[in-house]
Parts: C-alpha cells; sequence; structure tokens
C-alpha cells in the first residue's frame, strides 16, 4: 500500500512539475471541443398524443368489425408518413421556402420521413413527434416550425381516418356497380336462352325445373291421378250398386174411401175385412160376404196396376243417388283422359329425349350457367348494399372518434444537444488530456524523482541525495509563476461558466 502512495505521490509531483504543459493541452482542448459543441446547431422537437376509440355499437351493427377498425388505423398510421402526406405537410408550411426545386422537395421530404415518427405508447394511443434544426432558421423559428409540422400531421391523420373509409367504399361501390351491370347482362341474356330453350323443348312438360325435374314432377303427377282415378271408379261402382236396389218411386199418401186406384181400394176392403172378423162376424155374414166379393173383383186390378199405385212420387233418394252417380262417372272420366295426357306427354317426351339425347345435356348447361350467374349477382347486390351501409356509417357517424389527449408542444430548451453537458464533458476531457500530456512528458525524460527510483532503474545502490534548496528569489520566482497558473487555470473555468451562462441566457430569450 505504501509503495502505490509514493508511485502516486512521484506521479502528482511530476504533473505538477509540467503543469504548464497540462495548462496548455487543456486549453487547446477546451477551445476546439467548445468551438465543435457550438456549432451544432440546436434541434428542437414537438410532439402530440391522440387516442383513437373505435365505435362499438353502430359500425358492428353494419359489419365493420374491431378488427377492421384497428386494421384501418395502422393503415392511416403507416401511410401517414408518405411522400405524399410530407409533401403537403412542407408546402403548408414555412419548410416551402427551403423546397424552391423538384430536387429540393425530395430532400426536404426524406429528412422529414427521418425526423417525423408515429408510435403507438399503449392501446390505441399515439404519439406524434417531430425535430428540426438549423435549414437557414432560427432557434424560435425551428421551435413554432416544428409544433406546426406535428400540427399539420394531426390534421392529416384526422382526415386520413375520416376520408380514407368513405374513399374506399365509394371506389367499392364503383367496382361493384360496374360488375353488378355485366353480370345483369350475363344473368338476362341466359335467360333469354333459358326461355327460348323452354319453349321449344319442354312446354310439353307441367312444371318448372330442368328435364328431369320436369319427368319426376309429371310421374308424381301420374301416380296420384291413378290414385284419384281408382278411388272415384270404386266409389262410383257403389253408388251404382245403392242406385240398383233404390225404387225410383214411392206411394204418395192416402187418398178418401172409395177414391183411389185398385190397390189402395182392395187394401181398405182388406181392412174393413179383417176389421169384421175383429168383431165376430162368420163368414155367413152378408157384409163379410160382400167384402170379400169386392176384393176378388180388384185382386187382378191391382196386379196390374204400376208400384206406388197411381198417387205414387218420385223417390228423393233415388233422384240424389243418380246425381251423385252422374258427378262420381264425371270426374272418373276426366281423370282418365288427365291419365292419358301426362302419359302420353311423358312417352312423347321419352321419345324425343331418346331420339335427341343432346337436349339434356344444353337445359344441363343452360341451368347451371343461369344457377351461377344469379347466385353472383345476389352476392355482388348484397355487398353492394352492405357497402353503402359501412360507408354511411363512417361518413355520418364514424367508425372510430379521436381525441387529442395533448397538443403539439412548443418546446423552449433545445432536444438536442445537451449542451451544457456537452461543455462539462469538454472541460473534463480538457483536464483529463492535460494531465495525461504531462504524465507522458514525465515518462519520456530519463531523470528520477527519487533515489529509490534511481537504484531501480540502475541496479547500483545510492549512497545519498542531496536536497534541493530554494532562495528568496526562487521563492519569489515560484509564487509569480503560482498566481499565473491560477490565473490562467481560473480563466478556463471561467471561460466555461461563461459559456453556460450565454446558453442559459439563449434559453431564456427562447422563452
Amino acid at each position: 500500500m505504501k509503495a502505490i502512495l509514493e508511485e502516486v505521490r512521484i506521479a502528482i509531483h511530476a504533473v505538477w512539475r509540467r503543469r504548464w504543459l497540462a495548462l496548455a493541452v487543456a486549453w487547446a482542448i477546451a477551445l476546439v471541443g467548445w468551438l465543435a459543441v457550438s456549432l451544432i446547431p440546436n434541434t428542437y422537437e414537438s410532439s402530440a398524443r391522440i387516442y383513437i376509440e373505435p365505435q362499438s355499437i353502430l359500425p358492428q351493427a353494419v359489419g365493420i368489425s374491431s378488427g377492421e377498425q384497428q386494421q384501418g388505423i395502422d393503415t392511416v398510421r403507416q401511410t401517414l408518413l408518405s411522400a405524399d402526406n410530407l409533401t403537403g405537410v412542407i408546402k403548408a408550411t414555412d419548410l416551402n421556402r427551403q423546397a424552391a426545386t423538384p430536387k429540393d422537395m425530395a430532400i426536404m421530404v426524406g429528412r422529414l420521413q427521418k425526423t417525423v415518427s408515429v408510435k403507438s405508447t399503449q392501446d390505441n394511443l399515439f404519439q406524434i413527434s417531430a425535430d428540426l434544426s438549423g435549414g437557414g432558421f432560427s432557434d424560435a423559428q425551428n421551435a413554432r416550425l416544428t409544433q406546426a409540422v406535428v400540427g399539420k400531421l394531426i390534421d392529416l391523420f384526422l382526415a386520413s381516418n375520416a376520408a380514407g373509409g368513405v374513399a374506399e367504399a365509394q371506389r367499392s361501390l364503383k367496382f361493384l356497380d360496374t360488375e353488378l351491370a355485366q353480370r345483369g347482362a350475363q344473368l338476362q341474356d341466359a335467360e333469354q336462352k333459358q326461355q327460348a330453350f323452354d319453349q321449344k323443348y319442354m312446354g310439353m312438360l307441367p312444371g318448372s325445373g330442368s328435364i328431369e325435374q320436369r319427368m319426376e314432377a309429371a310421374r308424381s303427377q301420374l301416380a296420384d291421378v291413378e290414385t284419384n282415378l281408382a278411388a272415384a271408379q270404386s266409389s262410383l261402382a257403389a253408388i251404382s250398386g245403392q242406385l240398383a236396389a233404390t225404387p225410383a218411386t214411392i206411394a204418395g199418401p192416402p187418398s178418401a174411401a172409395g177414391t183411389g186406384g185398385p190397390r189402395e181400394r182392395l187394401g181398405q176392403l182388406q181392412a174393413q175385412l179383417a176389421q169384421y172378423q175383429a168383431q165376430g162376424w162368420t163368414d155367413q155374414h152378408p157384409d163379410v160376404i160382400a167384402v170379400r166379393k169386392q176384393i176378388a173383383h180388384l185382386q187382378g186390378a191391382a196386379a196390374a196396376e204400376p208400384a206406388g199405385g197411381s198417387n205414387s212420387q218420385p223417390n228423393p233418394s233415388y233422384i240424389s243417388l243418380r246425381s251423385m252417380v252422374a258427378e262420381k262417372q264425371a270426374n272418373a272420366v276426366a281423370l282418365a283422359a288427365r291419365r292419358a295426357q301426362i302419359q302420353s306427354d311423358l312417352n312423347a317426351f321419352a321419345t324425343k329425349q331418346a331420339n335427341e339425347p343432346e337436349i339434356t345435356a344444353e337445359q344441363a348447361k343452360l341451368s347451371r350457367d343461369h344457377d351461377v350467374l344469379k347466385a353472383q349477382y345476389d352476392k355482388l347486390l348484397s355487398d353492394r348494399e352492405q357497402v353503402k351501409l359501412r360507408a354511411a356509417a363512417q361518413s355520418q357517424s364514424g367508425s372510430v372518434q379521436i381525441r387529442v389527449i395533448d397538443p403539439p408542444s412548443l418546446s423552449r430548451v433545445p432536444a438536442k444537444p445537451k449542451r451544457p453537458l456537452l461543455l462539462t464533458g469538454v472541460l473534463l476531457v480538457a483536464l483529463a488530456g492535460g494531465v495525461a500530456a504531462a504524465f507522458v512528458r514525465a515518462k519520456l525524460q530519463t531523470s528520477y524523482s527519487t533515489p529509490a527510483a534511481l537504484a531501480a532503474a540502475s541496479g547500483l545502490p545510492v549512497l545519498g541525495g542531496i536536497s534541493f534548496v530554494s532562495g528568496e528569489r526562487h521563492k519569489t520566482h515560484e509564487a509569480q509563476q503560482l498566481k499565473w497558473f491560477m490565473g490562467a487555470g481560473g480563466a478556463l473555468v471561467g471561460a466555461y461558466v461563461l459559456l453556460l451562462g450565454v446558453e442559459f441566457v439563449q434559453r431564456g430569450l427562447m422563452a
């Protein structure tokens, strides 16, 4: 430890003996460093923060998802620093004075692309910042110009977000309208071809659809007609049987005694005979004999009289059954005719299909083309209405809300360089350089500060050392040299303090 302290003491003594060299080197380094620092132009920075809040009700109701909203925000953020947008910023600010030619404009755009940044600090929270320096402007002008650039970028951000979705929707609508017109013309042409084909080949079959669908429908109708015809024929047979067992006429109400037909008078006499017998009259009673003679006389006439007697009337049941039989017969005839017609159509079309198989392929192709065009047309129509709703939602209420949290700041203090820190660093480097120069100069000389150093270097024993004895004249000279050295060193520190003062005064004038 003692040896280390001894070496330190020797080094300090060596540097002190060459203190003027150290001071000169320190002044040289300080002057060069401070000059370089003074030549660095001040850079002023301005920043602002905006918050983007996606809408959660109307946009999603018309199909604008949160992912699409975020994608739109990212697109605006990425295209904000495009050459076109930055050209607009330059033309709207004092930077336009430096862009007299297209080449100057390109240089300015490249400069802004390097100095302007848009960062996402949190979810949907963006920071827009810019820094400018030099360019022939004063510090105050650069500070205000930086603020104007950030303000113009915010305006572009708001305008791009508001107009970007609407412009894209208008382009989409124009494209969809063009495609709809083309698909509509193609669909109309396909429908006309399909109608011409139906009129030529398929008018003989009922229904709609392809050949197979119509033939299947015709077979289904034929099966239904045959079922209904069988039921009608069965019902007709049953009613015809009932009609055969039902008399056409029935007896009317009885006539007065002694009137009416033979059969009716015969019945009256038989009833009278039964009454006499009930009274106990025998067959020899004159009235009984007379009644029996009249009965025998009328039996022949009664047998020849038609059924129902002379006062008979039409049977309502018979008439109703005959009407039902006629209706059933007409229904059965109609069903039979319908069956024959459908069967004839099926046979005729089957024959045509067998003779001309290409009509099936043609019909399938026409139907397929029509279905594809119809599906495309309906899809395009639905997409167009959806785009209209989205465009209306974005133009009227906006899919996002943008709020400026912090407006563009006006910097009074340069963002860089950190001039006080650099001035201090130059001073420390200058002092360190002076000390280092003096120390190196001491090492290059062959003198030794202590007898021990001389003995170690020569390898010979040192018998003793003679101390330096200074007189009054030498002491006076040394005191004068010390004053000059302190003055020169103080001047270096004073220059540093003066430069710091000038820097802070300039900052005060900016405020």
